[in-house]
């Protein structure tokens, strides 16, 4: 068991961030363990049969979990985090042609959960305060007075020093892990995302009926508006256009079919109590 203690300004500097390298380092773990991550043997079945991208990094795997830099930002690119990794730049090169091989194609799905997790906390965060979020984050975790306890944070203890923490969910790891801070980037906690089993779900398509109703494709993103997810995430999984995508979403929000709120730069879209309604009617 380990501590992570906080001041009041710590608690106030409390951020949430996506990390790209971290759910590819998280990955490539998962991919050598099917047995113990049986919610992703969809994607394990397909990873396994890469070649170098994976099997040239597996021996390194400890490693790439002991030098993954914590997030400097909610929403940074795979790049952007390779340029504060301390390892070796072949290591760097090896985890950037990994991330493209295995966890790129998938990334519009990984997303969706994990935005779907930070709206979910976030709103946590401004209803019911800070000591719901840690409460919930992860069963091994307790808050008490000034302090989070739990297995992965370290034993000695850490004490913050003002900056606060990062939290940061991941689809691919079931425990907490702590990446230390280094230079002005506070530490970061990552977690296991909600909702995971709903990662390689098959999405079926949109009704004939809804289909009518709406048209093929406004049903297709009401239906992937269950979890809240942005304009870019709908494009990427559906193929149509950023802005068609807009379009279309302009037209289910404003017929109360869809909700919208801002995270920091992004603006996340999900299905109203009518769109969810109008969802289950039409399964």
């Amino acid at each position: 068991m380990g501590e992570i203690r906080f001041g009041v300004d710590d608690l106030a500097q409390l951020r949430f961030a996506v990390s790209p390298l971290w759910e590819s380092v998280a990955a490539l773990r998962a991919s050598a363990d099917p047995g113990g991550h049986a919610l992703h043997l969809p994607w394990i079945k397909a990873a396994s049969t890469l070649g170098r991208e994976r099997t040239g990094l597996l021996p390194h795997l400890p490693g790439l979990e002991a030098l993954a830099p914590p997030p400097r930002c909610p929403l940074a690119e795979i790049e952007e985090e390779l340029a504060a990794f301390t390892g070796p730049p072949e290591r760097a090169e090896a985890l950037l042609a990994w991330w493209r091989a295995g966890v790129r194609p998938y990334w519009p799905r990984i997303r969706a959960v994990l935005e779907a997790d930070l709206a979910y906390r976030t709103r946590q965060l401004a209803e019911d305060g800070f000591q719901e979020v840690f409460a919930h984050l992860h069963p091994s975790l307790r808050w008490a007075e000034d302090r989070l306890t739990g297995p992965g944070l370290p034993s000695g203890g850490l004490a913050l020093d003002g900056g606060g923490l990062t939290l940061a969910p991941s689809a691919f790891t079931s425990r907490c892990v702590l990446l230390p801070g280094r230079e002005a980037v506070p530490p970061c906690l990552v977690y296991p995302a909600r909702a995971v089993g709903t990662l390689w779900e098959r999405r079926a398509e949109p009704e004939d009926g809804l289909a009518r109703l709406l048209g093929r494709s406004r049903a297709g993103l009401l239906g992937r508006t269950s979890v809240p997810t942005t304009t870019t995430g709908l494009a990427l999984q559906t193929g149509l256009s950023p802005g068609a995508v807009s379009q279309h979403l302009a037209v289910l929000r404003d017929a109360g079919l869809v909700t919208s709120h801002r995270y920091r730069r992004e603006v996340y879209y999900r299905a109203s109590e009518l769109g969810r309604a109008l969802l289950g009617g039409a399964s």
